[in-house]
């Protein structure tokens, strides 16, 4: 199977995924620069690993992420109540920034939140695909040890 089969097949699931099998994808993409999210909003969709932050972007109405510059990202898009996209500023804690990073012995884009001590670290599916792992401190990032994985799909130009 290609990689996009094998990311595909694992959206369409319904099950728990074992974060063991996302990282075996991760392994084989290839790493995002910044220059390949700047300028889009980005629509989200979470991978059910069991992690809790899974549970909170659902109940957030998660809508997906924003890279106007790399200065000037919106890592917490959701849905109001009349379906409107807005930036939850209040529980993304501010915006964030995009910033070359290495994680796992490469460099990837990866955005750094402004208010939190966390960091998306993103490779690319396709041109219009990425995944993504959260990585840092506390309990938001790691439950029971392991990393929050979720998606993006490239949206409108901005």
């Amino acid at each position: 199977m290609t990689v996009q089969e094998d990311v595909a097949a694992l959206r369409a699931r319904t099950d728990r995924i074992d974060p063991r099998e996302l990282d075996t994808v991760w392994d084989r993409l290839e790493p995002a620069t910044i220059d390949d999210l700047v300028g889009y909003r980005w629509r989200g969709f979470s991978f059910d690993t069991g992690h809790h932050t899974h549970q909170m972007l659902g109940a957030a109405r998660w809508y997906g992420k924003s890279f106007a510059s790399a200065e000037s990202a919106q890592p917490l898009l959701c849905y109001d109540e009349d379906g409107n996209i807005f930036s939850d500023k209040a529980t993304g804690r501010g915006g964030a920034s995009l910033w070359e990073v290495r994680f796992r012995g490469e460099v990837t884009a990866t955005m750094v939140y402004d208010g939190m001590p966390i960091f998306d670290h993103f490779k690319k599916v396709d041109d219009d695909t990425l995944i993504g792992v959260m990585n840092g401190k506390g309990r938001l990032v790691f439950d029971n040890g392991e990393h929050y994985w979720f998606g993006l799909e490239r949206d409108i130009a901005l």
